[in-house]
Order: structure tokens, then sequence, then C-alpha cells
């Protein structure tokens, strides 16, 4: 039984209907799902690195027919590209926020009862505010355990009668632990983590809402993408809106047709970018 070292330092044997659940979310079509397998398969060994597999997939869909497959593909890396000081996750995070109807502010400074904080993302919808806590981690691996669980209580605990607050949130970019979980279902915290709560975790809520961060364009170099990333410029749907956005980059007329085509492959626009 071939065994794949995973983040996070644990190992898992290789499970061949888990990489097609991935290609199939990524949107990779049928005939080319099954000779992406086939590659994979080639290239297995015992104990081989998770981040290997996705390397060899990345690299024979970005070779094949249906390049842009691969920008889709790299979800999760791209999601950690949002760092590494961690402001553009929560650009990240108050977008996600408003497509729900919340009215966010970020990085904002409150006083405490004991101390003053600043708060990633303030978010009011129905008359109701919540504190959140983005949580960014540069290391797929890392996991925010029961500690920034403990950490994000304390400070929604401080803050939340000054400032009339009614929820608590720990939103990352990772896993969060059992226990973490434990803790917030125990306190009323609510957690959203990269796989959690099932059907409405980060990654759901990206693909169902087609929220997919600017990091995953191929066709930008990465100074490129943190310009934009500097003008609070996060999500391709909003390039997708404006095409305009891309004006502030270097980029020839055939340049930017390229990376308009991606963006369009990305949000399933049927439209061809003009």
């Amino acid at each position: 039984m071939i065994s794949v070292q995973k983040a996070d330092g644990t190992s898992e044997p290789f499970d061949r209907e888990k990489m097609v659940r991935s290609l199939r979310r990524a949107g990779v079509p049928k005939q080319l799902e099954h000779r992406a397998i086939d590659h994979i398969e080639s290239k297995l060994y015992d104990g081989i690195q998770s981040w290997e597999l996705y390397q060899h997939v990345s690299e024979f869909l970005g070779s094949s027919e249906h390049p842009y497959c691969k920008s889709k593909y790299s979800l999760k890396q791209a999601i950690m590209m949002l760092g590494p000081t961690g402001y553009p996750f929560e650009d990240f995070v108050a977008k996600i926020l408003e497509i729900h109807g919340y009215k966010t502010e970020v990085r904002q400074i409150l006083n405490g009862k004991c101390i003053t904080h600043e708060v990633d993302v303030i978010a009011s919808k129905d008359g109701k505010r919540a504190m959140i806590e983005a949580k960014f981690h540069n290391n797929p691996g890392n996991r925010s355990d029961v500690h920034v669980a403990l950490y994000t209580k304390s400070r929604f605990d401080d803050v939340k009668i000054k400032n009339r607050l009614d929820e608590g949130w720990l939103v990352t970019n990772t896993k969060a632990t059992t226990d973490a979980i434990g803790y917030a279902k125990c306190e009323n915290l609510k957690i959203v983590s990269w796989g959690y709560p099932e059907g409405e975790s980060l990654r759901d809520l990206i693909e169902k809402y087609t929220m997919h961060p600017i990091t995953m364009l191929t066709t930008l170099s990465t100074s490129m993408k943190a310009q934009l990333l500097g003008h609070h410029i996060v999500l391709c749907k909003d390039i997708c809106a404006n095409h305009t956005l891309l004006d502030m980059l270097p980029l020839s007329k055939e340049e930017k047709q390229k990376t308009l085509d991606e963006i369009h492959f990305i949000c399933e626009e049927e439209k061809s970018a003009s």
C-alpha cells in the first residue's frame, strides 16, 4: 500500500477516489481526469509528500489542452499566497461576508474593558454585530488549535460590551483541531476553517459563490498580484465585473486578454472576455 506524507506530518494511504474528487472540484473535464490520475499513479512511491502529488497534477494540467484547470486546482495554495502579512486574507474574509449580506469593516481599533485591540473584521447584519478573528497560516500543515480559539474568545469578551458586539467568529485558512472546534461549540464561538463546517467551510463558500482569489491566476506575475492586493483587489470576480481593474498593471493587450480569459474560466463565465 502506497502511503502519502501530509503537510502536518501524518501519513495516510493514497486514495485514488480522493484525487478524483479534487480534480472534479476543479472542473477538470472527465477525459482529462483519467489521464491526470494515470499520470499521478505513474509517479507514486511509498512515502510520497502531498506537495509532490499537487506538483505533479499541477504540471500535468498546465501542459494539457485545458491549462486553466491548473488555476482552480491550486485553490488551497492560492489562499496560502494571501500573505505573508495576513492583511489580504482579512480583505478576502470581508468579501466573503459581504456576499452574504454583511456590512464589513477591516482592521478596526476597539477599546475593550481592559485593553485596546485591533480587530481583523467587524461584520454587521440584521441588527447584529460580529467580531471576526481572521487567522492566517503560511503553512498548510499548521492548524488553528484550541489556544487560537481561547485567544479569540478572550478578545471578544473584552470588547463585546463597550462595542455592542453579539458574536465572536474565528475564520482560518487551514484546518481547526478537534479541541478548538469542541471549545468553540461550548462557548458559542463560530468557527469557519478550510474544511469545517461541512457544506459551509471556507472551501465550500469559495466554490459555491465563486470567491476565487486573484492569487490563483497563472497569467500574472507574483509582483502583479501583490500590486492588485495592495489596492484591496482580492477576487477574480471583481475583475470579471470590471476589466479596467487590470489597467494598473503593465500588461500588453495580448497579455491582458490572456488574463481575462483565465479569469472568466475561473468565474465560470460563458461569455468570453471582450
